[in-house]
């Protein structure tokens, strides 16, 4: 049943159909525009659900992407620095997207903090590519995996709850 949650989510999100990127000095303007509206939308629709969990901005031309996102863990937010490039291949290959702050603490992670979406994810967005744009990055990549990960670093004590933190370094 969470399957049906996400595919009914990520249906609401609309498919891109300009096929450019950011060396297409042409269309990749509009491709930005198709980008910015699809999140918008996933952003509203997120918040409409009580689920708001990230925010992004990218550079002037759309190139480099940073945001926070977080995650929920028996009522505490667990908040991140998430970053990405658009390829130079981009729609045709995903961003990597990295958390930073992350690296080395899962080995579902690599290369500077870059989350692994190779084994999921990456063929989704290859059977989708060109109609998938960063909000389906963010729904079906970096939403799954904070999902996944998140709960089990802090059952490890790899992440700990930023008040947590404040009282161990009072004592």
């Amino acid at each position: 049943m969470p399957f049906e949650a996400t595919r009914r989510a990520v249906s609401q999100i609309p498919l891109l159909n300009t096929h450019a990127g950011p060396r297409d000095r042409a269309l990749w303007p509009q491709r930005l525009k198709e980008e910015y509206q699809a999140l918008i939308q996933f952003v509203e629709q997120n918040k409409a659900a009580d689920n708001d969990w990230f925010r992004l901005e990218s550079n002037a031309d759309g190139t480099r992407w940073t945001g926070t996102c977080w995650f929920i863990h028996e009522l505490l937010r667990y908040e991140f620095r998430l970053e990405f490039d658009i390829p130079v291949t981009y729609p045709d290959t995903a961003p990597e997207v990295a958390v930073p702050e992350l690296d080395g603490k899962t080995a579902k992670m690599y290369r500077g903090g870059k989350i692994c979406l190779t084994e999921h994810f990456a063929p989704l967005w290859a059977r989708n590519a060109p109609r998938f744009g960063l909000a389906h990055l963010m729904a079906l990549g970096l939403g799954p995996w904070l999902a996944v990960e998140i709960p089990d670093l802090i059952s490890k004590g790899h992440v700990v709850h930023k008040e947590g933190q404040r009282e161990a370094a009072a004592e």
